[in-house]
């Protein structure tokens, strides 16, 4: 039971990888579609604010936003193609499909039922606890919800693809036949997401008024809140009431009632105070962005194995530049949510303790946006309003923890980060000889106990990974005379390492496969 469960788990992991592998690409190009629009930047570099340039980095910065901002989509596209054994192309698709008929089918019943929320100006639909994907307005159950039934359509596909009719209804067979089930699937999905995600919307802005009235454990249970629930998309209902309602604090003006922590801090950055009042903690979501992450990104680079740390270092350090600079963590947050729940756990706990410690230390600087602007910010109002100088300890501290926290666990319990995945070993070299395609291919299947065993073909970056019927019929001997790096043996999945060429041997097995 329990090798089935931790195989399940790394086949979760691995068709999360998937859909994620081009956010560090991504990433580099935000940070330079940030550094072209930032207004900080192109204000000490007057050239930046040609508008021929300002247009570019605007192309840019909202290209790529446009992908972070439906990774929910992405995530219902490539997980199913990365679970189905055959015709991968085809689950894509139907994955395609299903999601567009899911948010329908929510839109339908939020309509139906008159619940269609209204968004602000100001906020738009965010703390409604609705989102627009497509330009569709549903429930927003955020990337969970394209995680969900990208795993549901995945698993679908691989049960039905092969299904067969016979007589009139023979059209309905294979990938068709998937269609079906998905339709009705989707349907399904969509009315009860409507149902049950409301629940937990409000079960999660009950806590509000616990956050309110617990002091500086509140503080530390908000900023783990807003952490935790990125994946889910439920943190919106946690910053949003303190950072925007009189949750947030009430600020008399005159004549002139000031609510929500932002309006509060506006307002009182005009005003001959002292200090910063209290309210500017809920407005501390954006310092672990500026600081922690550092320290997250060089933990992944630390402990990733020795010849992978280049390509870790420059899959990582774009995607920390974008946190820092443009204050958007999702492509950094996805790549260990997942794979090291754990991690991401810890991650939630030290970005709540840090805001309790700003508090505990009367730190009342603004870091509520990207350092650039926080940096600015604090320094025109002054230390005696921020003590922005206690922040920056704090945040030099904060990435200290963050990297020896990290460092251990990932250590410790060998958690599969960046770098550190199974196919990613100091034994996945390339194999001595070049590969025979015409001869070596029949000696790796027969190896593999023959065409009749081999359920299913697959590739990582440098091993061959194949599910057979029966582990006994293997004969390592027999693969071995084709040349390889070595075999690695997990019950019924076999992976041979073959380097960075395993595409063309995966696809020389399969074409073999189908001409038997």
């Amino acid at each position: 039971m329990k090798e089935k469960i931790f195989g399940g788990l790394e086949v979760f992991a691995k068709t999360m990888v998937q859909p994620l592998m081009y956010l560090s690409s991504a990433g580099i190009l935000m940070v330079i579609g940030v550094l072209l629009t930032n207004d900080m930047i192109t204000g000490m570099i007057p050239f930046l604010q040609w508008e021929p340039i300002q247009i570019f980095g605007k192309l840019i910065y909202n290209c790529v936003m446009v992908i972070i901002n439906n990774l929910a989509v992405i995530f219902a596209i490539g997980i199913p193609a990365a679970i189905a054994k055959k015709e991968k192309h085809k689950a894509a698709l139907i994955g395609f499909m299903s999601y567009i008929m899911y948010l329908t089918a929510s839109n339908t019943m939020l309509t139906s039922l008159d619940q269609i929320a209204t968004g602000s100006d100001m906020l738009g639909l965010t703390g409604t606890g609705q989102a627009s994907i497509l330009g569709i307005q549903i429930v927003d159950t955020s990337v969970f919800g394209g995680i969900i039934l990208g795993c549901i359509t995945g698993y679908v596909f691989n049960r039905t693809s092969e299904k067969r009719f016979k007589g009139a209804l023979q059209i309905y067979s294979g990938a068709n036949f998937s269609f079906i089930c998905m339709f009705f699937v989707s349907i399904i999905f969509g009315v009860v997401s409507n149902l049950v995600w409301p629940l937990a919307q409000q079960g999660i802005a009950s806590i509000a008024n616990v956050i309110k009235n617990t002091g500086t454990f509140g503080l530390f249970l908000y900023g783990f809140l807003e952490r935790i629930l990125v994946p889910t998309g439920l943190h919106h209902l946690i910053y949003t009431p303190f950072q925007f309602s009189d949750l947030g604090g009430v600020l008399q003006v005159g004549t002139d009632t000031v609510a929500g922590a932002y309006a509060i801090v506006m307002t009182e950055i005009g005003l001959p105070v002292e200090r910063f009042s209290d309210s500017i903690y809920y407005m501390a979501t954006g310092f672990t962005k500026m600081f922690g992450y550092i320290g997250i990104g060089m933990a992944f680079i630390h402990t990733a194995y020795k010849h992978n740390k280049k390509k870790v270092k420059a899959t990582v350090i774009p995607l920390v530049v974008t946190a820092i600079l443009a204050s958007v963590t999702e492509p950094l947050d996805f790549m260990f949510a997942f794979v090291a729940p754990l991690l991401f756990v810890v991650h939630a706990a030290i970005a709540g303790l840090f805001i309790a410690l700003l508090k505990i230390f009367d730190v009342t600087a603004f870091c509520g946006g990207n350092l650039l602007a926080s940096l600015i910010m604090n320094v025109t109002v002054g230390v005696e309003k921020t003590h922005w100088p206690v922040m920056i300890i704090l945040g030099i501290v904060q990435i200290l923890v963050y990297f020896v926290v990290f460092s251990f666990l990932i250590k410790k319990f060998n958690l599969k980060t960046p770098g550190r995945e199974d196919e990613e070993t100091s034994k996945d070299k390339e194999p001595a000889k070049t590969i025979n395609f015409d001869t070596d291919i029949v000696n790796i299947i027969e190896g593999l106990g023959g065409k009749e065993n081999i359920n299913t073909v697959e590739n990582c970056i440098t091993r061959l990974r194949v599910n057979v019927k029966d582990e006994n019929k293997i004969n390592e001997d027999m693969i071995n005379l084709t040349p390889n790096s070595g075999i690695v043996r997990k019950g019924k999945d076999i992976q041979i390492i073959f380097g960075l060429h395993v595409p063309d041997v995966r696809r020389a097995v399969e074409s073999y496969l189908e001409a038997c």
